[in-house]
């Protein structure tokens, strides 16, 4: 008589010993297959791992931790946002962790406060966090974070946050972006480019500021000083409507992310010029709707996987207690040339402000 489904759904859960005799082996060749220790021959770990699949066993990560003393959680501590880069980062670090067989524990702050950034480590201490991951994208004020953590901190970043000789720094070479940005509209011939940055308190901001003005320097171009925005569409809006009303019509612009830049050529248009026939443009962060606006927006693209991959593969490591060979790293951004800028127009465009 076949059993109801609420007796299927009390039945017994499949224990490491049940799995050990459909293998035929020992409870203790199990517990080293399930737990990735070697010295078990291939053939025997074909076996466990087919009745494991077989019977569906489950097994129980407290048990394991208990054995091996090894919890296999990552803690991270992240800035309450919905914006594109830190939700990419943070996307891209759970799924690199759980390839390599770990989970993360968020904790998210709303401030760059120290307090609350330690109490947030101190919480996910407590949960068991074999390391640490800092990803708060704003500038900290005053001398460098001292966290309190016998264990391996990572800041997912282009700079440090903490006073710790050890810690490990990953990151997107943003300045190294606002720069290649800036360098390839000076080379299709602008005299100048003008900015549009992010908030002064986010470290990305401030990174893509000085790749942009850097690269005004080296060639010798008229500076003028960056309107900021607030990352989103309406801001980029508003900061090239004041650009627009300068005594002189700006021919190219670098923009400190895609929406913004968004924004920007919303403002272009309502004034009836167009990009890139009368003003060039570059964004920054290749977000999915820039390849298929109107005119597709030309971009920089920062790679969270390789970032995310790179810095995780550190502070794995340094738990497992082997030193990395870069604990700092910068991961190159890629260039996306798409068809938001030209050659700046032959004659100077009458402001229509």
């Amino acid at each position: 008589m076949p059993r109801s489904p609420s007796t299927r759904s009390a039945r017994r859960a499949v224990s490491m010993t049940d799995v050990a005799a459909h293998a035929q082996v020992s409870q203790k060749t199990v517990s080293r297959v399930v737990n990735g220790e070697p010295y078990v021959r291939e053939e025997v770990r074909l076996r466990v791992q087919s009745a494991i699949k077989e019977l569906d066993f489950r097994p129980n990560a407290a048990a394991r931790s208990l054995v091996t003393r090894r919890t296999r959680r990552i803690g991270v501590v992240a800035l309450g946002t919905a914006f594109h880069g830190p939700t990419s980062a943070l996307a891209a670090l759970e799924s690199v962790a759980r390839a390599d067989g770990y989970s993360l524990s968020v904790h998210r702050t709303d401030s760059t406060d120290r307090d609350e950034i330690q109490s947030a480590v101190d919480t996910l201490l407590n949960e068991g966090a074999e390391g640490i991951v800092l990803s708060e994208p704003k500038q900290l004020e005053g001398p460098p974070l001292q966290i309190r953590a016998d264990v391996a901190v990572l800041t997912l970043g282009a700079r440090g946050l903490t006073d710790r000789e050890d810690e490990l720094v990953v990151g997107a070479d943003e300045e190294s972006g606002g720069h290649l940005a800036t360098e390839h509209l000076l080379a299709l011939g602008h005299q100048t480019v003008h900015h549009i940055a992010g908030p002064e308190a986010w470290v990305s901001s401030q990174l893509r500021e000085q790749g942009w003005a850097s690269a005004l320097r080296e060639q010798g171009a008229k500076f003028h000083e960056a309107v900021a925005g607030d990352w989103t569409p309406r801001s980029g809006f508003e900061a090239m409507t004041q650009l627009l009303k300068g005594d002189i019509l700006p021919t190219a612009v670098f923009v400190a992310n895609d929406q913004m830049a968004i924004g920007a050529i919303s403002a272009i248009a309502g004034q009836g010029l167009t990009v890139p026939g009368d003003i060039s443009m570059v964004g920054f962060d290749d977000i999915d709707v820039a390849e298929f606006q109107p005119t597709p927006l030309t971009t920089l693209r920062q790679e969270f996987s390789l970032a995310a991959l790179r810095g995780m593969n550190a502070l794995i490591q340094t738990i497992d207690g082997t030193v990395p060979e870069n604990v700092r790293h910068l991961v190159p951004l890629s260039f996306v040339n798409r068809s938001t800028t030209a050659p700046p127009p032959r004659s100077g465009t009458t402001n229509p402000w």
